[in-house]
């Protein structure tokens, strides 16, 4: 198990997205929150004390978790310094990363001189099966957005806890590296080789009461030319019956791709169903989830209320507003 609490790394993230890992457990896990730790020319604040590894050891923090998903999820020699310095002052390193810290020879050595634990969440703990297709009992509903990093997981998360706290049947299914360190469970779903992803799912979300749902937590776009397959997997070894719609509409084209612009909701939407359909034909699109943080308070509203009008579905953004209308969505059902 990982040792909680934790300091945040956000080492030299050139936005607050690059660190979203540390934004969803601040988010999601204030109480193991304690601090972060900013190298120079960082540009995200997670709005907690920014400690050094002997201030934070001092405060009782245990484990130094890397904050940042760079894309290719790689450990640059500038972070190798700092989080050897981290080992040397009594913490223990956690880590979503393609680059495995198991993987760095350094690391590796220094972790057993000092007696500290490496943790690598990103690998596959299973052998998971070949997808097959079959019908489970239960329900699931997984979030697809028109983009990568748009809200798909706090989207998850807070319908479970509104779902929860009416007492209804709802579990978050973790399928990467920040929902697993937020609730310590999970399929690692883009580490999985390609043909067991689907599987994998099936794995996460097996057979279960009639009137359970599984809140599947999506990853990457359909539309997105890095991403698509994890999300393919999802739709299949998920089998839905339900979908929301993630979007987040201040962006000027695709995260990491600016040659290339999102689909509308309604291409989205459209695209969502004929390939959700192949394994369960009374999948249904229920809501929009839209993620406002860039939007004024009047502007967030007015898009929320023209938007739901205009695809004649709920729309809301559930972090600001609260998942309520997605959740009435899903009891409708």
């Amino acid at each position: 198990m990982i040792k909680t609490p934790y300091l945040l790394f956000l080492g030299d993230a050139p936005d607050a997205l690059a660190a979203k890992v540390a934004q969803g457990i601040k988010d999601w896990r204030p109480e193991y929150s304690i601090g972060q730790f900013r190298m120079e020319n960082c540009n995200a604040d997670m709005n907690l004390p920014d400690m050094d590894f002997d201030a934070a050891v001092a405060a009782g923090v245990k484990t130094l978790v890397i904050g940042v998903a760079n894309r290719g999820g790689y450990i640059s020699a500038e972070w190798q310094a700092e989080l050897v310095r981290a080992l040397r002052a009594g913490l223990d390193i956690a880590s979503g990363l393609h680059n495995l810290l198991c993987d760095v020879p350094e690391l590796v050595s220094v972790a057993q001189e000092e007696g500290r634990e490496l943790h690598d969440v990103r690998v596959p703990s299973v052998e998971y099966p070949i997808a097959s297709g079959v019908k489970r009992t239960g329900k699931r509903c997984l979030a697809v957005g028109t983009d990568c990093s748009v809200g798909k997981m706090y989207t998850a998360l807070a319908m479970e806890k509104e779902m929860l706290a009416r007492g209804m049947k709802a579990t978050f299914r973790s399928t990467g590296q920040t929902g697993i360190l937020i609730t310590g469970d999970g399929v690692p779903l883009d580490a999985v080789v390609a043909d067991f992803m689907a599987g994998a799912v099936e794995y996460l979300t097996p057979d279960n009461d009639a009137d359970h749902w599984d809140l599947i937590e999506g990853q990457g776009s359909l539309y997105h030319a890095s991403y698509s397959g994890v999300t393919m997997a999802l739709v299949h070894g998920g089998q839905p019956d339900a979908l929301i719609l993630a979007h987040e509409p201040t962006r000027k084209h695709m995260r990491g791709l600016p040659d290339y612009q999102q689909p509308s909701l309604e291409e989205l939407r459209d695209t969502a169903l004929i390939l959700a359909r192949v394994v369960n034909p009374d999948v249904k699109v229920v809501g929009i989830s839209v993620n406002t943080q860039h939007m004024s308070e009047d502007e967030a509203t007015t898009y929320l209320e023209d938007t739901a009008a205009r695809m004649g579905i709920p729309a809301t953004d559930p972090f600001r507003y609260g998942a309520g209308p997605l959740v009435d969505a899903l009891e409708a059902m």
